[in-house]
């Protein structure tokens, strides 16, 4: 079961393409951030998925939010899919210890080795303000999770509900 609205965030420390060391705590305090899972690099779904993001990437990265990337590719996979995508966002592998990240937020699929669409937002505070989980064929609709950031975002911060 994925992690709910009100929880505080479970921390993680991963690889991201380049080889650098990233961690949830690393934000906290200075900036939200939108944690996106995703099954493999390379597939269809998730390629286009990622697209949608780079083309819509100052609706996620500024001053204020990072956008951070998870998949269980190895970091060398995601470096290559980085590069032949054009996507200048971290891309964190959850590759070893094999999917540590994404059971701590509820969607690794074990029967088939790999995280479904989770999304999660988290508040500079680290608490998960927002999330959406579906199934690893269905791609989620990035309009809903842009409301949702803006909504954390404003001065007066509405309760935002958990969609699923």
């Amino acid at each position: 079961m994925a992690i709910e609205v009100g929880a505080e965030a479970p921390e993680f420390e991963l690889k991201d393409n380049h080889g650098r060391t990233v961690r949830l705590s690393d934000f906290r305090g200075e900036k939200n951030v939108v944690l996106l899972f995703y099954p493999f690099a390379f597939t269809g779904v998730c390629t286009g998925e990622l697209r949608e993001l780079r083309d819509n990437l100052p609706e996620f990265v500024d001053d204020d939010t990072q956008l951070l990337a998870v998949s269980n590719d190895s970091i060398h996979t995601l470096r290559v899919f980085a590069e032949q995508e054009s996507l200048e966002f971290p891309l964190l592998s959850d590759f070893w210890k094999h999917g540590e990240a994404s059971r701590a937020y509820g969607v690794f699929d074990e029967e088939k080795g790999c995280a479904v669409r989770g999304t999660f937002i988290i508040d500079k505070e680290g608490v998960v303000r927002w999330t959406v989980v579906n199934a690893l064929p269905d791609a989620r609709d990035l309009g809903e999770y842009l409301k949702a950031l803006d909504a954390i975002r404003s001065p007066v911060r509405p309760a935002v509900q958990a969609s699923i």
